[in-house]
């Protein structure tokens, strides 16, 4: 929808005018007054005539009490509300006379409702499209879902027009007051983008919240007059791209003024108005014409508050299909096309001064893997040729106030017969070394520079580092070399299915330490490695000049430029050694450099005798980048040197780094303690969880359960009829790890579920547990897959003295050729699943099942759907969790659930974040599972629910929680008169039902937690973390921030305090960190409290803080230096990738 609201009260010309100009400039709708009159049929004829559908802008909850409201009277006085002020300075419907009505009286309301209906009734038919409701909010919910549905029901017949619709204006409305809207029916709603100051986060929060009432509309302005045509251009673009459609006042284009010339060709305005962005608008018309026009799935905020430039990314609502959503990845072929690509806002938010932005921090942050942006074609700045395109490694820079827009497409995924790694090869190693120093012969051809501590790197390239596509990782090495010689030295990469080597520049730090970066242009597995060689030129160029500046002469020295440039015009066997594997780019750039190369030997030879004249060829730019384009062939690179393994990285998409997992079961949902649930229940209930900001639902097991030796309630060895037993006995004769449980659905009602959580952008997760029932069918099919004992009976799964006899394991090494095929029936059993859309799978336990099994059957999985997730559940030896994240689990479950006091929790995060593991392995923190009751839980109340749910959430990019846990449900099982880590009445052997709205819940700390997070990218993962000093044992103080250039803290820095102990309120000193900005002990600091909504300034380095549980046992700053640190120095390259797994 394309809208313009404006004023039609003039003449019939005038009108008419007016009419013509607002289609002129690419507009569908127009929004004119409703009230107090309801506008003629000629004026609505007038619109058709048009092409432009009118919308009426009315307020159901005011009547003008004079009679000039129409012809039809008020049929009672006492529906006025004569008390109720007629209008307040806070609204934004002000200019909207009248006196209000008295909705709250129930019976009033009803006769309101058809009074209403009436008028409204009578607007429709005379040709109005729909309204935008003024005020909605005075008007219950319940009174306009029946107003709405009086009017698109049989008293309105749907005709070619279709219905009504209806608008609801809704800038300045609470959550409470959209909760009570979001039933009503309307058909959209208005965002607050007139009052956004282009950086904070709650802009995007509220458009999440507006999508429970259909699309969200923006309005770059209330008003047409803005300050300037580069603000007034930016807030255009800015609504055109993150709006569902747009509402623009007329001659906002011109800076309001009103000498227009509507019937002008070109459509533009006379002379002397503030300013004239008119082509803006019918441009940014054209481009919202072209586009897709179904609602987006979200609008989310990629940057930093304190970000140089602001990135919003606009999502696109899915296909059907699974395609076009972040949240559940390309179900089908690649091939098949999906809902569009997303796309990305950047924008400047200053208007005095230009900002840069790597292109890496857009990409990384995308929902969806990517590796490029592509201007948005008719957008601002767009092309169509495709040269502006923009990789991890590139910049953004944005003039003042300007605004651009790209698209950024999903990278493709793996077809079957790509080119795939060797899951059996060792990984990570290329035959690149050289042999023994045998003979003086070997010994002069041995590398004469050294590559040493390549990084980053896991076990020196035996296993793969992780990171997300779109990441430009920073590699850095020591490299040098005898004698005083000038080096040069690249990275050379290559994405996965690739031979041929790309190969970007190194630069020189301190002490040898060489750096540069590359870009995981794909999911999956990328390789680096490094070359370094003598460079000549340069060498040359760091003699002559010492003796130029020493006086000396250096005529001997110009002749052996000279020759230097001459000999690298023809070099030795060519131009190039057969079979480099390097990309060197197009063969006709290499013929124009050689182009350029001869022409400057054949001016160095004219000039013999002139050595004034050859110097200044040999120093000139020009000298410079042809000897530069030698050193893109092998042979212009002397005594070359790569160091001999070739690195491997893992990109996955982001869900690998940053996710929020929700776990239910799903029989469980029915409400009905006596119904199993089923898939449709659990479609019911995935409003209420996105609604809490989760992104990811996992599943337990929801395969048939075996009868044989089922367990009962609380594990109890023996069931009771109807008992449903535990999920995990997986297999029975309706099937095993490839069935539903037929109690849950149908695999159709399955992918209807996939379907609907991908609408409401959700991801489901499933449990691939390696364990079966006794009524399993692979017993019956397979015997020869399971180990039995020497009497011949199974050998169940065991824990001594526990023995679960509804479980057995199978045989991974059973005597050939069965091991063989268990291990593909295994694999066959996640590509299943994979094919019917899952992506991201909890692995039961796989500590007890061997190593090389997971190695070969994930990076197998991988190779056809790179873009699958696997979270490792184990709970065991450190060294054991370490190793199954290098040999490929995504994820990984930690000790977090026994991590309880500041000491623990601060070494353990430092051990996580600063020590080798932050290359590879992702922590998930779940608060609690179905298994685990935490005893900090037990006794704690609701303090120590939000305690764990604010550590969780602010420690970690991923975190998850298992259902009840908002309700703060803690009762645990007591055996022995031993009071275990286990739940009472565990949901693993029986249904449950709960009271989602249990007094006493956490659902609203834990919905704004998961906001916070969602606008935050120092939330986004569990790295930028530092603790620092609080006087109390009880308070954890600690930073999360996005790592910066010139310090440490860059452009999104959190404060965060939480009270340890869920009884007692405590008090403690704390430092404010300003020396991590280069600040002195006096600064201050501009505080944003993100769970209070406070705002207020700190001023000094030492202040105190006090934490009460009983209120909120944690505090959440956003904050920004008051004064401006003036910048470092810059630093060395650093011997360690600032990113992380």
């Amino acid at each position: 929808m394309r809208i313009c609201q404006i004023d039609l009260t003039g003449t019939p010309e005038a009108d008419q005018h007016a009419l013509q100009r607002v289609a002129a400039l690419g507009f569908d709708h127009v929004l004119i007054g409703g009230w107090p009159h309801l506008p003629g049929d000629d004026t609505l004829a007038a619109c058709a005539r048009h092409g432009l559908a009118p919308l009426l802008d009315i307020s159901l909850d005011r009547y003008m009490a004079d009679g000039a409201s129409g012809t039809d009277d008020l049929p009672d006085a006492a529906w006025i509300d004569s008390g109720a002020p007629a209008f307040a300075p806070h609204e934004t419907d002000n200019h909207i006379p009248g006196t209000r009505l008295r909705w709250h009286d129930r019976q009033i309301a009803e006769a309101l409702v058809q009074w209403w209906a009436a008028r409204l009734r009578m607007a429709w038919a005379a040709g109005a499209a729909g309204f935008c409701c003024r005020a909605p909010a005075r008007v219950p919910g319940q009174c306009w879902a029946a107003l709405l549905a009086t009017l698109r029901g049989d008293a309105v017949p749907e005709t070619a027009r279709g219905t009504p619709r209806f608008l609801a204006w809704t800038p300045g409305l609470t959550p409470a007051q959209l909760d009570e809207l979001a039933p009503a029916g309307f058909d959209g709603a208005f965002c607050s983008l007139p009052w956004w100051d282009y950086r904070s986060a709650w802009l995007t929060e509220e458009m999440a919240r507006l999508r429970r009432l259909g699309r969200v509309l923006a309005a770059p302005a209330l008003a047409p007059a803005r300050h300037d045509a580069l603000s007034a251009r930016r807030a255009l673009w800015t609504a055109a791209a993150i709006g569902d459609g747009i509402l623009v006042p007329a001659g906002f284009e011109t800076g309001g003024t009103q000498a227009r010339d509507p019937l002008a060709p070109d459509g533009h305005a006379h002379d002397g108005v503030p300013y004239d962005i008119t082509h803006e608008v019918l441009e940014a018309n054209t481009w919202l014409a072209a586009r897709d026009p179904a609602p987006a799935l979200a609008v989310r905020l990629l940057s930093g508050p304190n970000a140089p430039l602001t990135v919003l990314a606009r999502l696109p609502a899915p296909d059907g299909h699974g395609n076009g959503t972040d949240a559940a990845p390309r179900r089908d072929d690649p091939a098949v096309p999906d809902a569009g690509p997303a796309l990305a806002v950047v924008l400047n938010p200053d208007p005095m001064e230009p900002a840069s932005l790597g292109a890496d921090r857009v990409l990384s942050a995308m929902p969806h893997a990517s590796a490029r942006l592509e201007p948005a074609a008719g957008g601002p700045g767009g092309t169509l040729d495709g040269t502006s395109r923009l990789d991890a490694l590139s910049s953004i820079t944005l003039a003042p106030a300007d605004i651009r827009l790209y698209e950024v497409p999903p990278v493709p995924l793996s077809r079957p017969g790509m080119p795939r790694p060797d899951a059996t090869a060792p990984h990570g190693h290329e035959t690149l070394a050289v042999t023994g120093l045998g003979s003086v012969v070997a010994a002069m051809e041995a590398p004469r520079i050294a590559i040493e501590r390549v990084e980053p790197a896991c076990d020196a390239g035996r296993f793969a580092v992780r990171r997300v596509v779109g990441e430009r990782v920073t590699v850095s090495a020591d490299i040098w070399m005898d004698g005083h010689d000038k080096l040069a030295a690249a990275v050379l990469w290559r994405a996965p299915g690739e031979t041929d080597w790309h190969e970007t520049p190194m630069q020189q730090g301190g002490n040898d330490r060489w750096q540069g970066s590359f870009p995981l242009v794909a999911l999956g597995r990328h390789e680096f490695t490094v070359e370094a060689w003598r460079d000549t030129y340069a060498s040359w160029l760091d003699e002559i000049g010492k003796k130029r500046a020493a006086g000396l002469n250096v005529a001997l020295e110009t002749e052996e430029g000279a020759r230097l440039v001459a000999d690298a015009l023809l070099p030795p066997g060519g131009n190039g050694k057969k079979g480099s594997g390097r990309k060197n780019g197009k063969k006709d750039n290499q013929k124009a450099a050689d182009s350029e190369l001869s022409a400057i030997v054949d001016e160095l030879t004219a000039a013999a005798g002139d050595d004034e004249r050859r110097l200044q060829l040999l120093l000139s730019e020009r000298t410079a980048a042809a000897m530069h384009a030698v050193m893109q062939t092998p042979a212009g690179r002397p005594f070359a040197s790569r160091h001999p393994v070739a690195m491997p990285v893992e990109a996955d998409r982001l869900a690998a780094r940053f996710a929020s997992w929700y776990e239910l079961f799903p029989r469980s949902q029915s409400n009905d303690a006596q119904r199993h649930g089923t898939f449709d229940d659990v479609i019911a209930r995935l409003p209420a969880i996105r609604a809490m900001g989760f992104d990811v639902l996992y599943f337990p097991p929801i395969h048939p359960i075996g009868r044989t030796h089922r367990k009962g309630r609380n594990n109890s060895l023996r069931s009771e009829p109807g008992d449903p037993g535990s999920p995990y006995a997986i297999g029975g004769k309706e099937g095993g790890h490839d069935a539903l449980h037929p109690e849950l659905g149908t695999f159709e009602d399955f992918s209807r579920l996939i379907d609907a959580a991908a609408a409401n952008g959700l991801e489901l997760a499933l449990d691939f547990a390696i364990q079966c029932s006794p009524d399993h069918p692979w017993l019956r099919d397979h015997p020869e897959w399971f180990a039995h004992r020497p009497d011949g009976s199974l050998r169940y799964a065991e824990n001594p003295p526990k023995k679960y006899e509804d479980i057995v394991n199978v045989d991974f090494y059973a005597a050939p050729p069965a091991g063989a095929a268990l291990w593909q029936a295994l694999r066959d059993v996640v590509m299943f699943w994979a094919d019917h859309g899952i992506r991201i799978f909890r692995v039961d336990n796989p500590h007890t099942k061997p190593l090389p099994f997971w190695e070969w059957m994930i990076a197998d999985v991988r190779a056809r759907h790179p873009d699958t997730i696997f979270l490792a559940e184990a709970f065991t030896r450190p060294k054991m969790m370490a190793r199954l994240a290098k040999l490929g689990f995504s994820q990984s479950y930690t000790y977090f659930t026994w991590r309880n006091t500041k000491w623990e929790l601060t070494e353990y995060l430092t051990e996580l974040t600063q020590g080798p593991l932050r290359n590879f392995f992702r922590p998930h923190f779940f608060v609690n599972t179905p298994d685990i009751n935490p005893y900090f839980l037990h006794h704690g109340g609701r303090p120590a629910f939000l305690i764990r749910a604010a550590l969780a959430t602010l420690l970690s990019g991923l975190w998850g929680m298992y259902s009840g846990f908002e309700l703060c449900e803690s009762a645990p099982l007591v055996l022995d008169g031993k009071v275990r880590e286990e739940y009472l009445d565990s949901e693993k052997y029986q249904l449950r039902v709960r009271d989602w709205q249990q007094p006493g819940n956490i659902v609203a700390e834990i919905s704004r937690l998961n906001e916070i997070r969602a606008g935050h990218p120092a939330l986004q993962n569990h790295l930028g973390l530092r603790f620092y000093h609080a006087g109390s044992d009880a308070v954890l103080w600690f930073a999360r921030f996005v790592p910066g250039t010139d310090y440490l803290f860059g452009d999104d820095v959190l404060l965060v305090a939480i009270n340890l102990d869920p009884r007692t309120a405590h008090d403690a000193d704390i430092e404010i960190p300003l020396w991590e900005w280069g600040l002195p002990d006096q600064a201050g600091l501009a505080v944003h409290d993100l769970m209070r909504g406070q705002r207020f300034a700190l001023r000094g380095k030492h202040q105190r803080i006090r934490l009460d549980p009983a209120q909120l046992p944690f505090a959440v700053w956003h904050v920004q230096p008051l004064e401006r640190p003036a910048p470092r120095p810059p630093a060395a390259p650093v011997s360690t990738d600032p990113h992380g797994a």
